[in-house]
């Protein structure tokens, strides 16, 4: 019964809140990218690692709690990496994110937080089938998107999209525009889409709402994927779109073919970075141009001078509201209003 579990934010379109299932137990060789399946907390990690609900709340872990996340893969540069396909029958293994995104950690930053360790209890059944995210996504009309995208591109995670996102939605919104906001690859957190939502978007979308809970997977299964949350996004009818890139282009979570799909919308990039020398390497390495460079690579005078000589692109530290106007402009040059 439901009441017997916590469920974490990729479960939040499940549709199992309220209903019946049963956590049973299945082989190993029937266990697939993207299922339902209820753990049960073993150990509760650092302090900092914490639980997100499917209402994007925070929970403190609490040993014998029972979760309902999904399987799934990371491959976090700055955290953790690992998979479900790691685990060995039998063998506990973690909560690679928040969200409720399980494998066995492979790898992990020695700055990041000891992750929540689980133990399998089974799959979530109903009706005789086990119950998966592709399988919670409901079908809708599949539609072209046409209007600009603002783009938020990342030099790496933590390197401010999110919070550039929210700025230039907020300046976005006192413009009198419709503004949606949408990630299209990552690994899954609720927060940052509910972020943009607080900041004044009319609806937001992630790859949950596609059914993927990382974007980690096959460009054939990416694909259908992203057309289902751009689906998604025309049927808002916005005047514009603030759609963020999780991680970076460079990472194998498919940010490179989501760019290449978007490319004609958009109008405008934005390149977040953690330092001068990674504004560099990106734009090298991907042939990228920004519009513009935020981010921690621009937090001083100094940062902002070494972006703009060494890259010779535009640097404006958008956490200092004296660079708001500036923003303005630029925002409006892009979308000729």
């Amino acid at each position: 019964m439901q009441y017997q579990f916590t469920f974490t934010s990729l479960a939040r379109n499940s549709g199992l809140m309220g209903s019946s299932f049963e956590a049973r137990p299945i082989p190993f060789s029937q266990w697939a990218n993207g299922d339902f399946i209820a753990v049960e907390l073993m150990q509760p990690g650092s302090e900092a690692a914490r639980i997100e609900l499917f209402n994007g709340r925070m929970m403190d872990p609490l040993k014998g709690e029972r979760l309902i996340g999904a399987l799934g893969v990371r491959h976090a540069t700055l955290e953790i990496t690992g998979s479900w396909k790691a685990i060995n029958p039998g063998e506990r293994f973690q909560l690679m994110t928040a969200a409720g995104l399980l494998g066995k950690v492979t790898s992990k930053s020695t700055f990041s937080p000891i992750p929540i360790q689980v133990e399998y209890l089974g799959h979530v059944i109903r009706h005789g089938a086990k119950c998966t995210m592709a399988r919670s996504v409901r079908p809708i009309p599949q539609k072209t998107f046409t209007k600009p995208i603002i783009l938020m591109v990342g030099t790496s995670m933590s390197a401010g999209k999110t919070t550039t996102a929210r700025i230039v939605t907020r300046e976005l919104k006192s413009m009198g525009l419709k503004v949606i906001g949408a990630k299209v690859t990552g690994a899954g957190r609720y927060r940052d889409i509910l972020a943009v939502k607080d900041a004044g978007a009319a609806a937001v979308f992630d790859f949950v709402d596609a059914g993927l809970p990382s974007t980690v997977c096959p460009k054939e299964e990416f694909l259908p994927a992203l057309e289902h949350m751009l689906s998604l996004m025309a049927a808002e009818e916005p005047d514009v779109a603030v759609v963020e890139i999780g991680a970076s282009p460079m990472e194998p979570y498919n940010g490179d073919v989501a760019i290449d799909y978007i490319r004609e919308n958009i109008c405008c990039t934005m390149l977040c970075a953690s330092d001068p020398y990674a504004v560099y390497g990106v734009m090298k390495s991907f042939g990228l141009k920004p519009d513009l460079v935020s981010g921690p690579a621009t937090n001083t005078i100094a940062a902002v001078e070494l972006v703009e000589k060494l890259c010779r692109m535009r640097a404006l530290n958008l956490l200092n509201p004296g660079t708001r106007p500036a923003l303005r402009k630029l925002l409006r040059d892009r979308l000729c209003i």
